[in-house]
C-alpha cells in the first residue's frame, strides 16, 4: 500500500473523483484503487484523459477494460491499459 499524501482536490478533482463511481464492481475494480493512489498525482495530460474517459458510458468503458474494444482516442487507450496493468500487478501482490 502506498503512503504517500495525496494532495487536496480541487473543486474541478472532486467532480471527477464522484463520477468515477460507476457502480458496476468491474469498474470500480479498476477506477476506486487509481482513483485513491494515482489520480490527484497524475499529470494533468492524464486527469482530462481520465476525465474524458468518464464521458464514455459503462457498456463502452467495460468493453476497454476487457479487451472487447477500444476507445478512438490512442491516448485514452494507453491510459486503459496503464490503470489496467498497474491495477492488476497489485491484485497479484
Amino acid at each position: 500500500m502506498t503512503n504517500t499524501i495525496q494532495p487536496e482536490p480541487t473543486n474541478e478533482q472532486r467532480r471527477i473523483i464522484y463520477q468515477a463511481r460507476r457502480g458496476l464492481k468491474e469498474l470500480d475494480f479498476y477506477f476506486e484503487p487509481y482513483i485513491k493512489e494515482l489520480y490527484l498525482t497524475a499529470e494533468a495530460s492524464e486527469q482530462a484523459i481520465f476525465a474524458e474517459m468518464l464521458t464514455h458510458e459503462d457498456p463502452d468503458l467495460l468493453d476497454y477494460f476487457t479487451n472487447q474494444n477500444r476507445p478512438e482516442d490512442d491516448t485514452m487507450w494507453a491510459l486503459v491499459n496503464k490503470i489496467k496493468t498497474w491495477r492488476h500487478s497489485k491484485s497479484l501482490s
